[in-house]
């Protein structure tokens, strides 16, 4: 039985945090109720943030309003016991500064903003981006470089550049490029966090302070021993509890989108009524589930 370690370093979004799901009903509509039991159930579990309609929450989908009533039930759900980050990060601008400044009036605790995608524009805009949005509330921001999905990443030199801003504090760090987060790391006070599941051990190896992770539905107690064991120091038992992460991480990460695997899986636990998705997300096929349940039988999960 591995134990967890309670050393634990003051952090302005906390160290385990579920990207979490926006549970839809049946019929498509927001299921509100079911959002703040997840959010409960994942705090109880050992996370100390939740990342509110992220891309895992299927933000692009939701209306503005949605995007409120989501942040103001899982404030009242878990607010004071985790951090509640909005995510109100899109390629405009002023939409996504509006979206920022309703999210503040709802009680969270910071913002995750997401490279301006689509658009391609270039680092200066990518900063002016930033800034502007960071600008125009007074809550802590976390930066999110994901190329993958924003096909503009932000550069080291960008990124030094907008640690300067008072409100941005942190980067969700889905890049993939050890030597660029290197660079951050050394010359920047930004609190980095693992935006890759699979590589929160190797990127708390150089100063991040924890994980920002979609498979944290599903194994929230391992990553919260993981974070504590490399915070603590304790190598060994982070290498043992990175390894036994790698067949969650493997169903929900590399068969099917996140949020589809999530809500799938999370539905076979009994801790999700429905694991409705909307377009243009759709349900995983039956090969699919069979993968998935393969990977988590490894893990000693059987459904």
């Amino acid at each position: 039985m591995i134990e967890t370690p309670a050393a634990r370093p003051e952090t302005t979004f906390g160290t385990v945090i579920p990207a979490m799901v926006t549970p839809f009903a049946q019929d498509g509509s927001l299921d509100l109720d079911a959002a703040q039991k997840l959010a409960n159930h994942l705090v109880d579990e050992g996370a100390d943030g939740l990342v509110i309609t992220g891309t895992t929450g299927e933000t692009s989908t939701l209306l503005d309003e949605e995007n409120i009533a989501m942040f103001e039930a899982v404030v009242e759900a878990v607010g004071g016991r985790a951090k509640v980050i909005a995510g109100t990060g899109m390629n405009d601008t002023g939409h996504s500064m509006h979206l920022s400044q309703l999210a503040a009036k709802t009680g969270v605790d910071g913002l995750l903003l997401v490279t301006p995608y689509y658009n391609k524009p270039n680092q200066a805009g990518i900063r002016a981006h930033f800034e502007t949005i960071a600008s125009a509330t007074d809550l802590p921001v976390m930066l999110y470089d994901i190329p993958g999905r924003s096909v503009m990443p932000i550069n080291p030199d960008t990124l030094i550049a907008l640690a300067e801003h008072p409100n941005i504090v942190g980067l969700k760090d889905a890049k993939g490029d050890f030597q660029s987060t290197t660079l951050v790391a050394a010359q920047t006070d930004l609190e980095i966090y693992s935006g890759e599941d699979s590589l929160t051990m190797p990127l708390m190896t150089l100063g991040a302070v924890g994980v920002v992770s979609v498979t944290a539905h599903v194994a929230t107690r391992l990553y919260r021993q993981l974070v504590d064991a490399m915070n603590a120091g304790d190598l060994a038992t982070a290498r043992e509890l990175h390894f036994r992460l790698d067949p969650y991480q493997r169903a929900v990460m590399t068969h099917i989108q996140g949020a589809v695997s999530s809500k799938l899986i999370l539905n076979w636990q009994g801790l999700l009524p429905s694991p409705e998705v909307r377009l243009p997300l759709v349900q995983a096929t039956e090969d699919e589930q069979t993968i998935i349940r393969a990977d988590l039988a490894e893990a000693g999960l059987t459904f």
